[in-house]
Order: C-alpha cells, then structure tokens, then sequence
C-alpha cells in the first residue's frame, strides 16, 4: 500500500493525508473546494481547517476524484451525513478490489444506516471495509503528536496491512477485527461529550461527569453488542479512549459545543458560527431512533437528542434524569 487517497480535505482528512506521508507514503488528498488544494500545493497550508499547521510539501492536493481514487487504499475523511452522496460520486471511478477506509464517526440520520452500511450500498460489490478510530484531534495528529487509533476490517489481513502503510513512530495503530464495534464507539461518543460539555457549561460538577461518562460507557456497550460487536472493543482505544478524549477537552467540536449549550446559548446561534461539522448533533437523533428500534435503553443519548432536536428545555432534561428510579448497576 503505497498509494494512499484521502477523500476529505477538513482538519482530520488533512491530518491523516499528513500523517500517512511521514510514513513514507505517496498521498493524494481530495479537496471539493479547487481553491483548498490550490494552497494545499502552493502555499502547504489548510489555512481554513489546520491554519497553524505548515503540510509537508509532498503532500499532493487535488479536486478530481479520480486521480485521489487511483490509490492502493482510500481513506473516507467526509462528514457522515455526506458520506452517501460522496460515495455515489466515488463509484463511477473506484477501482475494483481497493480498500475503503472509514474514518467519518456517525449514524446517517435520514435512514439510520451506520457508515458502513452507507458504504456498502453505494460504493461497487466487494470493496473491502475497514474503519479508523480512537482517541485523536486532528491539531494534534497533523502536528506530528503522540496518537494511538484502532484500525478494525472483518477482510483478513487488511487492518494489519493498514497498519504497516499508515503507522508510524508517533501514529500508532492497533488493529482490530470487530469493525462494527469500532465504528459504533466512534460514532456514540460524540454525543455523550455534547452531553459532558453540557455539565461544564451549566457547572454541575466532577461527579456528574464522571457518572455521565461511566454510564455513557455502558450505553455504548449495549448497543454495540446488540448490534454484533464484541465487549471488549468498547474498553479499548475506539471506545472507552475515544469518549474520554472527546468528552473533555474544548478541543472537542462535541464538548464544546454541550459547554455553550450549558451556558445557555442557543443551538442555532452556536452552529452558525462553525465551518466545520459537529457530528453528535445528527447522530444524537438516528442513534437514539436506533436504540429504540433495537430495543436498547439509552437514557443519555436520548436526553441530549431531545435538547438539541425535540425542542426540551436544559432544566427538563437535567430533570428527567435525575428523577429515574434507582436501579442495581450492571452493564
């Protein structure tokens, strides 16, 4: 795996185009905006997304999907709820048999479908899957920080090869085989760091967060299983180290996001100030549809989808959970 497409060219699309050519890699990296690969090439700066970050001149950005798709890999770096009409775009030009790599963390709130589902319905028969995840801000990745993912594929031997092509002193993948269980970690937490910055911004305290993240936790595992993932995926980097990175610190679009509904503001007002995308506020709704088709008792995930999509009150929220009957603790 030599070559290496980035279809994405927002902070982590070029975080990890960045990262898999200091791993030697010859990369290409897919920009929809013709301007953003032109000072991606000219100038080796994303000033719209990574400002502070200088790229590594061999770096090649383009705004033709077909020469970012003439890869030995292809990693998918769009926001989730775009992801279907990306792909719709991409398989005219796939080339058969070249892994898709899933690095988008989100529910497609229209159908319900996981990005892998997305994925497979539109990209050609037997492209191979994989999903990247972990606790990772882009910053921080781009720079050339410390960084430990999980790379999960059921294709035997793919997430090692993935391994091999992207990893590197400082980017350090595990790989996986339950990639249903990473991709739901990835997706889920960012709801619950919403729900973590809520309960900084309207000062509720270090207890509340930590049972929030705990029990958090525990409605990622039941879903995931429910679903067909394993256990202990959800302890690991794409699960527990995820959500612990993402449900605090500010650098989290999620976490602080929750800070400022918590402060008070409005949902509206926060979002028109954002280029990038924060996911958790769509995937709040289609994992909380999910849950209840399946099932599956989320009462976090529900709260934070009824305050940012159904129109609840902060106090009603906090309310309704605080009034739940006590209950022995399990999973």
């Amino acid at each position: 795996m030599q070559r290496i497409g980035v279809i994405g060219a927002g902070a982590w699309g070029t975080a990890l185009a960045q990262t898999a050519v200091r791993a030697g890699r010859d990369v290409i990296l897919w920009a929809r905006d013709a301007d953003i690969a032109d000072r991606i090439n000219c100038d080796h700066l994303n000033p719209d997304y990574l400002p502070d970050c200088p790229l590594d001149p061999a770096l090649t950005a383009t705004s033709d999907l077909r020469a970012a798709c003439a890869a030995d890999a292809v990693l998918l770096v769009v926001p989730a709820q775009f992801l279907r009409a990306t792909c719709r775009s991409l398989a005219a030009v796939w080339v058969p048999g070249v892994p898709a790599v899933l690095c988008s963390k989100g529910i497609e709130l229209s159908s319900g479908a996981l990005m892998t589902d997305v994925v497979r319905a539109e990209l050609p028969a037997g492209t191979p899957l994989a999903c990247l995840s972990g606790p990772s801000f882009a910053a921080e990745v781009a720079r050339g920080l410390p960084t430990a993912v999980t790379i999960a594929s059921d294709v035997m031997g793919l997430p090692e090869q993935l391994v091999r092509a992207l990893g590197t002193r400082t980017f350090r993948p595990y790989h996986s085989t339950d990639l249903l269980g990473a991709e739901i970690g990835g997706a889920v937490k960012n709801v619950l760091a919403i729900a973590c910055g809520i309960l900084e911004g309207a000062g509720l305290g270090d207890n509340a967060r930590a049972a929030l993240l705990t029990r958090g936790l525990a409605e990622i595992t039941r879903l995931g299983v429910a679903l067909g993932g394993q256990p202990q995926t959800f302890m690991g980097l794409s699960g527990m180290g995820d959500l612990m990175l993402t449900a605090t610190s500010m650098q989290s679009r999620n976490f602080s996001l929750g800070f400022a509904l918590g402060q008070g503001r409005a949902l509206a007002e926060i979002l028109a100030e954002r280029k990038a995308v924060t996911e958790g506020v769509a995937t709040a709704a289609a994992v909380t549809a999910l849950a209840s088709r399946q099932g599956i008792d989320m009462p976090l995930c529900a709260a934070v989808d009824a305050l940012l999509n159904r129109g609840q009150a902060l106090p009603e929220v906090i309310d309704g959970l605080l009034a739940r009957p006590f209950r022995q603790e399990h999973g």
